[in-house]
């Protein structure tokens, strides 16, 4: 299983919200490429990057950061926030971005997947962001009428590959993570690369997902906090 340790953007700093509240956010770095290369010297491969401004505003205000980031770590860096449009996709994959998570859009404008996927194949994404079963939009703000499964049927008829979906519930809340979500989703879409994230807070967590076979597993405040030790974590399940 790959780990992907966070990097959530807020003002050009790492930051972490407690369940997708944006009233409650904690600055963990001022200098997020630092993070990143802490990251890469702990034997990560990869980093996820969430645009927090720009999953509310559908523009890219961290992309200097971001640009950064990857090339001070040298990781392989997908980006995801307000991607709603072939122009930020474009933005991004300009800006040597690997992969580019499409949010809200995926949700409201499968046209859209279908242009990103056809332009730039595996490299595109989709989050898989449920609140109470269903597809939550818009930084996490709104709900949508979609459940779990129906959208990533939809997803992967599309062509989808990489799915990231999060229990909105347990983000950032240090209780565990939806150990059984994950588990049913990556038996009903084995050809699908399913990442789980929100609340993988411990080794047992990541051992776990990594024993149902899951593609990877994302890392955020369970790092920052020293709740798992990444390096400790790329040595036991990193492949």
């Amino acid at each position: 299983m790959l780990l992907f340790p966070a990097i959530d953007l807020y003002e050009g700093k790492a930051v972490r919200l407690y369940k997708g509240d944006y009233n409650q956010l904690t600055v963990y770095n001022e200098n997020p490429a630092e993070v990143a290369k802490d990251f890469a010297a702990a034997g990560a491969k990869h980093i996820h990057i969430v645009d927090l401004e720009g999953a509310k505003s559908g523009t890219t205000p961290n992309l200097a950061t971001v640009v950064r980031i990857k090339q001070e770590s040298g990781l392989f860096c997908e980006i995801g926030g307000g991607v709603r449009n072939m122009d930020v996709v474009k933005t991004y994959m300009d800006a040597g971005m690997d992969r580019v998570i499409l949010g809200t859009a995926a949700v409201e404008n499968p046209d859209f997947v279908r242009e990103a996927v056809a332009t730039y194949g595996e490299k595109i994404a989709v989050g898989v962001d449920l609140k109470d079963g269903y597809v939550a939009v818009k930084g996490w703000t709104e709900k949508s009428t979609l459940d779990a499964h129906t959208f990533c049927a939809q997803m992967q008829d599309i062509g989808v590959k990489t799915l990231i979906v999060t229990d909105i519930s347990k983000d950032g809340a240090m209780q565990g993570t939806n150990h059984d979500l994950y588990r049913r989703l990556q038996a009903a879409f084995p050809a699908l690369q399913v990442v789980a994230s929100g609340g993988v807070s411990s080794m047992e967590d990541v051992k776990r997902l990594a024993d149902a076979n899951l593609y990877g597993a994302i890392i955020g405040k369970a790092y920052y906090i020293g709740a798992i030790d990444l390096k400790t974590a790329c040595e036991e399940v990193q492949v």
